[in-house]
């Protein structure tokens, strides 16, 4: 079959590297795609052997169908890690088309271009295909763009598992809550304690790790999960089951 290959979009990211981290303890070499090549092979080189490199643009098709070319040369695929994500507007009066039309084409058309192109090499291998959501995608937390394409990627990732189960093909969502990333930055220097203030409404009282969603995806992608298709599992230290200060509110129980 040859060497078991696992590929991670937006890679160069800082989730992005603890899943491609993870990923290589089960697969023999892990692709970082990422737009930022230099960045990719800065990780790809911090994160050592049996990792490596490659420049691509997720949102355009014909990159997708070249990229799906030359991973086809690199072993057999066994997971797709879908990870490559941004966010434009924060509110939805503040959104405009082309805000709506960018975090939709990341978002959203993304996955379906790098499922489309790397489905037969999956199927080959009966492998399996983790997207990386967002608890955006399961309630409103700002973001309405990014949010829409977050809930059409859940969506899509139960239409993969459904139509594509009798392949053998597993399709599984990961929703991460709050995590302190480089795309947080500009939001943590205008308010340096907008971490602490998060981790206030999570009953864990902490937000999550990059290693945190890394393990998620990787328990998903391996035999362990084999029974297991179509779900989308937060990683959100309990954000999406409710927030303590409301049940504290509606009870007035100092038990919460």
């Amino acid at each position: 079959m040859g060497q078991r290959l696992a590929i991670v979009t937006g890679a160069a990211g800082d989730i992005g590297r603890a899943i491609a981290r993870r990923l290589r303890a089960d697969h023999d070499l892990v692709v970082l795609a990422d737009r930022d090549l230099a960045a990719a092979e800065r990780a790809a080189a911090a994160l050592g052997a049996g990792h490596v490199a490659l420049a691509l643009d997720v949102t355009d098709p014909a990159a997708v169908a070249a990229f799906a070319g030359t991973v086809a040369g690199l072993g057999a695929l066994q997971t797709l890690v879908n990870n490559a994500g941004g966010v434009q507007a924060a509110s939805l009066q503040s959104t405009r088309v082309a805000d709506w039309q960018a975090d939709r084409a990341l978002n959203l058309d993304a996955v379906f271009l790098m499922f489309s192109a790397l489905a037969p090499q999956l199927q080959a291998t009966q492998g399996s295909v983790v997207n990386i959501a967002s608890v955006n995608g399961l309630g409103v937390y700002g973001h309405p763009a990014y949010s829409a394409a977050k809930a059409g990627m859940i969506h899509l990732t139960r239409q993969i598992a459904v139509e594509y189960g009798r392949f053998g093909i597993r399709a599984n969502a990961v929703a991460p809550g709050t995590v302190r990333t480089q795309a947080w930055e500009a939001r943590a220097a205008a308010n340096p304690d907008i971490f602490a203030e998060a981790a206030a409404h999570y009953p864990l009282g902490r937000i999550a790790r990059a290693e945190d969603v890394a393990e998620a995806v990787g328990f998903l992608a391996s035999p362990l999960a084999q029974a297991i298709t179509g779900i989308c599992l937060p990683v959100d230290c309990g954000l999406t089951a409710g927030v303590p200060a409301l049940a504290r509110t509606f009870s007035q129980s100092s038990d919460f």
